[in-house]
């Protein structure tokens, strides 16, 4: 059986946490990286991207193009704690996740037998509903194809390329959009009228790897729909948690404690279904002002029922002196440990 691979990518990830963080930079040019004329863009939304900017771009460049832009310095402690927020939620689909960087993974889901668009579209409305974000997904039975089909209709894009598709799909495709083909290679290639796919799948294998070296094998299978590489989960749980930005800022704590028992119940079914327990349970609160505060707890036993969760994190709560009104509430645990013998209920 094939496998079903999805490549998810977070849609201007770095200004996108920036307008997710202030509403008001909505359907604005946000750029975001280095402030000085010597600085370089990290990553735009996609208004400014109507004016040319990229990623990359001198700051000097962008700021010719895109006059009017909202000029951001990176917040790199604020984007990775996002990313590990999208990552626990990814987490609880399935643990067979392989992260490209910050923003960009990989995920196995051959074992879910459930119809991948299904999945994707779980994935995309979790997070959008948990972080108000947009993620492009691209489904296929491997790496390559995945990532491609991430990358087509973006942005908040979803494709599915399936092997009967293959190579038509592919033929009008730009040779910058195989991977292993780097810049110079492009280079290298359009100066032998080498421009699409469709020039490519012409060329014959003892070409490519005179070319190439050992990376042509690769290039020419890939553009053929091969690519044996597998989805290599290597991340560590450390915690597991839920949160969200509240539809309207309360500080009245009955309706905050809703929000920790219903994301109790989902912190608990991740870690059964991962065998995994905890010790050090930690509550997350911002304030309408949009500082952000965390109270934790180290228990004396692991643990990893809904009850014991809700009922540590409704203490913190209580603990917590709120002055101002709460945008967002979360909860998590950490201090995980893989438990070797199956959890079972009493029954």
């Amino acid at each position: 059986m094939d496998s079903v691979i999805i490549h998810v990518d977070m849609d201007a990830f770095f200004s996108s946490v920036e307008v997710m963080d202030n509403p008001s930079l909505k359907n604005k040019p946000v750029i975001v990286g280095g402030v000085s004329e010597r600085g370089v863009v990290a990553t735009c939304s996609y208004e400014a991207r109507k004016f040319g900017v990229s990623s990359a771009m001198p700051i000097y460049k962008a700021k010719a193009l895109c006059p009017k832009g909202i000029f951001l310095p990176t917040r790199h402690y604020r984007y990775k704690e996002v990313s590990n927020m999208v990552f626990e939620l990814l987490y609880g689909i399935t643990d067979k996740i392989e992260p490209v960087s910050i923003d960009e993974a990989y995920m196995d889901i051959t074992d879910l037998k459930e119809n991948p668009v299904v999945v994707a579209l779980k994935i995309k409305s979790m997070i959008k509903m948990e972080l108000g974000l947009n993620i492009s997904i691209g489904i296929s039975y491997n790496k390559f194809l995945a990532k491609l089909a991430s990358d087509w209709n973006k942005p908040n894009g979803l494709k599915e390329i399936k092997k009967e598709m293959i190579p038509d799909i592919l033929m009008d495709l730009s040779i910058k959009k195989v991977h292993g083909l780097g810049k110079k290679s492009v280079e290298k290639l359009n100066n032998i009228a080498i421009f699409t796919i469709r020039d490519l799948y012409d060329l014959p294998i003892e070409f490519m790897q005179e070319y190439f070296g050992r990376q042509g094998v690769d290039i020419y299978n890939r553009i053929r729909g091969i690519d044996n590489r597998s989805v290599s989960a290597i991340r560590e749980r450390k915690s597991v948690g839920r949160e969200t930005t509240l539809k309207k800022d309360t500080k009245d704590k009955t309706q905050l404690k809703r929000y920790l028992l219903n994301f109790s119940r989902d912190i608990a079914t991740q870690l059964k279904k991962a065998n995994f327990s905890g010790k050090t349970i930690t509550v997350k609160i911002k304030t309408a002002s949009f500082e952000n505060h965390t109270k934790s707890k180290t228990l004396n036993k692991y643990v990893f029922d809904e009850e014991e969760i809700y009922n540590e994190g409704e203490k913190i709560l209580d603990s917590i002196e709120l002055t101002e009104d709460i945008r967002l509430i979360g909860i998590s645990i950490s201090s995980l440990k893989k438990d070797l013998v199956e959890q079972l209920t009493l029954f």
